[in-house]
Parts: C-alpha cells; sequence; structure tokens
C-alpha cells in the first residue's frame, strides 16, 4: 500500500474532527478510497467518513488493508504537515508509516493497533425533512444556542427549519427559510426533536471540508450531518436524539 495526496488538508482536518469524537477507529483502504466508521464510546454519536481514491496523486493498493490507528496520536502527526507538502501514507512492519515531501522529507511511524472487531453498519434511517444550506450559518447557530442552554431543538415546518433553545432564564431561536441558498424539502407538516449542543460542537468542525451542509432529522429521532467535497471527501455523523423524561 502506497497512497499519496497532494491536498493534505483533506486528511489532516478530517482525522482532527474525528479525533474529537473516536479516540480509536479503524480505516479501510478500499480500491475505491479509504473509510471509517465508528461510534464515539458513549454509542451517542457515528462518524461516517470517506477519503475517495480520486482524491489521491498516488493510490498503489494491492488488496484491501485494514489500519486501526489511535486517532490522537495521527491527529498530532498530521498537524505537523504544512500546506504544500506531499503526504505519503505505508504500512511498514505493523507501522503505519506517514511521510511528508518537500523542501524536506519527514518521515513519522505510528503503531497499528488492535481494536474490538466489532462491524459498524450504517443504520438505513429515513427522514420526512431535509435541508441543505451554508456550514456557516449552522456552525452560527450552534453557537448561539450553546451560550443558553445544552441541549438545542430542530424544527421543520412548513418548509422552515428551526434552530431554538432554552435555559433556565434564557432563550435563543435561528429561523431558516427556503431561498436560493438554503434549501428545505419536507414530507410532513411538523418535525421536532432535541440533541446534545456538546456532540454538535464538534460535528460542526466539518464545516472545515465543506462550505455546505445538509442537515436530516424526524420526531425524536437520530439527526444526520453530511459535509462533502465532490470528488474528494464525505465526512457524515449521526446524532442519537435526547428524550425528554417528564
Amino acid at each position: 500500500m502506497r497512497l499519496t495526496l497532494a491536498e493534505p488538508r483533506y486528511l489532516k482536518d478530517s482525522v482532527s474532527v474525528i479525533s474529537d469524537l473516536v479516540t480509536e477507529a479503524k480505516f479501510s483502504v478500499k480500491k475505491d478510497g479509504l473509510e471509517l466508521i465508528a461510534m464515539d464510546p458513549a454509542n451517542v454519536a457515528m462518524v461516517i467518513f470517506r477519503l475517495l481514491s480520486t482524491c489521491f496523486t498516488e493510490y498503489d493498493l494491492k488488496q484491501d488493508v485494514d489500519l486501526a490507528i489511535n486517532l490522537g496520536q495521527l491527529k498530532q502527526i498530521l498537524r505537523r504537515a504544512k500546506p504544500n507538502d506531499m503526504v505519503t501514507l505505508e504500512v511498514e512492519e505493523g507501522k503505519l508509516k506517514v511521510q511528508f515531501r518537500s523542501d524536506t522529507i519527514r518521515t513519522f511511524a505510528l503503531p497499528i493497533i488492535e481494536v474490538e472487531d466489532k462491524e459498524q453498519r450504517v443504520p438505513d434511517l429515513t427522514f420526512p425533512l431535509s435541508a441543505e444550506l451554508n456550514s456557516s450559518m449552522l456552525s452560527d447557530a450552534i453557537g448561539d444556542v450553546d451560550i443558553v442552554a445544552e441541549s438545542v431543538t430542530f424544527l421543520g415546518d412548513n418548509g422552515k427549519l428551526t434552530i431554538a433553545a432554552e435555559g433556565d432564564l434564557s432563550k435563543a431561536k435561528i429561523e431558516m427559510k427556503s431561498d436560493d441558498n438554503t434549501k428545505i424539502v419536507s414530507k410532513s407538516e411538523k418535525v421536532k426533536a432535541k440533541y446534545s449542543i456538546e456532540y454538535l460542537k464538534k460535528m460542526i468542525e466539518g464545516s472545515k471540508l465543506s462550505d455546505r451542509v445538509t442537515i436530516q432529522f424526524s420526531n425524536d429521532y437520530p439527526l444526520r450531518l453530511d459535509y462533502k467535497q465532490l470528488d474528494k471527501v464525505s465526512l457524515s455523523f449521526i446524532l442519537a436524539p435526547r428524550v425528554e423524561n417528564d
């Protein structure tokens, strides 16, 4: 296996975001790209990541390879990559070799670890509401509700998306309507669900990869966020809802 990236930021930024949710995970390297599906330790959030083979300038793979890696350590190494570095990934003697090439050649070796061999399957979810909008709009909305509460309500009603939170004394509400920039498609009159802001704050870092995000949810049902860069990378999250006790 020898994979070379001319734009290291797609791997660097993705690992940076994923490592905030998952500490250890298994990459599956296949002929069409590099893939990771993992749950966070609390089983509240799932991460689905794909870096397509078309994103690489060199993609030499004789057979499928699975690499279980400590993502915190990989993040530290990738942080050393400069924007103009060529990044090459190889497997040597039970280690992942990461090499940066520009004016100098810098080589790091990271142990391939054992993780619980539990196959993660992406759940087959159906959503009555889908909204595609600028990533910055979602990031701003989560930043707004973060100052008043720990959970946020997503509400879809009559072609409008509302993101709202309510604390002991404070409230925040952000309303978004369909326009040339924001596309909200709903098959149901009204859908409503509540989610953890702490998790969402980590997920909206996906805006580093794409300036557009797709939001999908339903009544007291998981939320799905998708950040995609055509023919290069996709980073998706599925977040379990917070169910009220009262």
